[in-house]
C-alpha cells in the first residue's frame, strides 16, 4: 500500500471523506477506487459510491480475496444506509467467511455488525441477540464498538428494555467520542434521543398521558392488566396473550379495557367491533361467540362478565387496568414509523421490513403521498420514499412488524 493509499484509508477510517478524495480523486487504480466509492457513500452519493466499488471489485485479480471481499462489505453498508434491504445478504456472508480465513478480523466485525442491522430492521431481533454473541465487543476498535453498543441498544429497545438501552447507548457515545469520528456521534445522539420520547399513549380510567418507554417498561412490570395496542398483545407480568392474528378479539379486549371498570354496551361493541351501524340477531350471535373465544385466550388473566346492558372486563389478580396505544393513530402508522427515521426507503424494502408484499405497501404509499404525508424521488427501481420525521414520537418502538393496519 503506497503512501498516498494509506493516508486516503485514515482519512475516511476518521470520517474525513474529503480529505480521501483530495489523495485520490485522480487515481483509478483498484484501491483508489475502492476508497473514493467509500467516500462517495459517506458524502451521500450511494448510486455513485456502488458503481466505484463494483469497478474496483471487478479491478482487483482474483488472487485477491480480501480487497474484494472489503469491497463487497462497504457494498452491504451502503445497501443497509440506502434501505436496499433486498440487497443479496449470502454476499456478504461469503465475503465475511474470507475476510476470516484470511485474519481480517477487523473487518469481518465489521460485516457481521452490517448483518446484525440489518435483521434488526427487518423484524428479526431474536436472530440479531442469537447470533450477537458471536461477537467479543472487547476485541473491537472503538468505531465498531460503538455500533456493537448500537445493536445491543436496539435489541433493547425492541424488548421493550429501556434501562438496558439507555446503558448501552451511553456506552455508544464513549465509544464514539474515543473514535473521534463526528457522524458517528451525531448517529448515536439522534438514536438515543429516542428514550425521551413519548413511545405511547397510557389509558386508565383516571385519563390518558404520553408515556416515554421506560414509563411503558414499568407499566408492563407494575402487575397491573395491560393491553397493548401497541403490540397487539395482552399481558400481565410474566403472562402474554398475542392476539396479532385474531384482530377482532383484540379490538374487543381494547373497548372494555378503556371502558374498565364499567361495562360497554353491546350495541357499541357490535359497530365498532364489526364495522358496522345496523345490528340484527347474526351480530348479537356473533359477538357472544367471540365474548367466548375471548374468556379462553384470557381464562389465566381476566374474565369477561355479562352485564344487562353488555359486558365488562374482570382482571384476576390486578388491581387496574391498562390500555397503551400509538402515540398517533394512523392508518397506515406502520409505514410512517419506518420512514420516520428519515432514511429512504424502497417499497420492496418496506415490505421486507414490515412483513407485507410490496403491492400492498405500495397502496399504503399512493394513499399516504395523496395525502401528502409522503414523498417520492426516483423512477422504477431506483424509486424511493421518505416522510417528515414525527416531532417528538418515538413510534417505532411499538409497533407491530407484520400488519399495515
Amino acid at each position: 500500500m503506497d503512501a498516498l493509499i494509506a493516508s486516503a484509508a485514515r482519512a475516511l477510517a476518521t470520517g474525513d471523506p474529503l480529505g480521501a478524495l483530495k489523495r485520490v480523486a485522480l487515481r483509478n487504480d483498484p484501491s483508489a477506487l475502492a476508497l473514493r466509492g467509500i467516500a462517495m457513500a459517506q458524502l451521500g452519493d450511494f448510486a455513485r459510491a456502488k458503481a466505484l466499488l463494483k469497478d474496483a471489485a471487478c479491478a482487483f485479480g482474483p488472487e485477491e480475496a480480501v480487497p474484494r471481499a472489503r469491497c463487497t462489505v462497504a457494498e452491504a453498508e451502503i445497501a443497509l444506509a440506502s434501505r436496499d434491504l433486498g440487497w443479496p445478504a449470502k454476499r456478504l456472508d461469503e465475503a465475511r467467511e474470507a475476510l476470516e480465513a484470511h485474519g481480517d478480523w477487523s473487518n469481518s466485525a465489521h460485516a457481521r455488525l452490517l448483518e446484525l442491522r440489518r435483521l434488526l430492521l427487518i423484524g428479526g431481533v431474536e436472530e440479531a441477540e442469537r447470533r450477537l454473541v458471536d461477537l467479543e465487543p472487547v476485541h473491537l476498535r472503538p468505531a465498531a464498538r460503538a455500533v456493537y453498543e448500537l445493536v445491543v441498544a436496539g435489541i433493547a429497545l425492541r424488548r421493550l428494555q429501556a434501562g438496558a438501552a439507555r446503558r448501552a447507548f451511553t456506552a455508544a457515545e464513549r465509544a464514539a467520542n474515543r473514535a473521534g469520528i463526528p457522524a458517528l456521534t451525531a448517529e448515536l445522539r439522534h438514536a438515543s434521543a429516542v428514550l425521551d420520547r413519548p413511545a405511547a399513549r397510557r389509558i386508565t380510567r383516571s385519563g390518558e398521558h404520553l408515556v416515554r418507554l421506560d414509563e411503558v417498561e414499568n407499566t408492563l412490570a407494575s402487575g397491573a392488566l395491560v393491553v397493548d395496542a401497541c403490540r397487539r398483545v395482552i399481558c400481565r407480568a410474566d403472562s402474554v396473550i398475542s392476539l396479532v392474528k385474531r384482530p377482532v378479539l383484540f379490538e374487543l379486549a381494547r373497548l372494555l379495557g378503556e371502558a374498565w371498570p364499567a361495562d360497554v354496551p353491546r350495541a357499541t361493541l357490535i359497530a365498532q367491533t364489526f364495522r358496522t351501524r345496523v345490528a340484527d340477531e347474526s351480530h348479537r350471535v356473533r359477538l357472544r361467540v367471540e365474548v367466548g373465544r375471548l374468556r379462553v385466550l384470557m381464562l389465566n388473566v381476566a374474565g369477561v362478565t355479562a352485564t344487562k346492558r353488555g359486558f365488562a372486563l374482570a382482571p384476576l389478580g390486578a388491581d387496574e387496568v391498562v390500555v397503551l396505544a400509538r402515540p398517533v393513530e394512523e392508518k397506515y402508522a406502520a409505514v410512517l414509523a419506518c420512514l420516520a427515521d428519515g432514511e429512504s426507503w424502497s417499497s420492496s424494502a418496506l415490505g421486507l421490513a414490515l412483513g407485507s408484499s410490496q403491492r400492498t405497501v405500495q397502496r399504503a404509499l399512493d394513499s399516504l403521498a395523496k395525502a401528502g404525508k409522503v414523498q417520492s424521488f426516483g423512477r422504477g427501481r431506483s424509486r424511493r420514499w421518505v416522510a417528515p420525521l414525527m416531532p417528538g414520537f418515538a413510534t417505532i418502538l411499538l409497533l407491530p412488524a407484520s400488519e399495515l393496519m
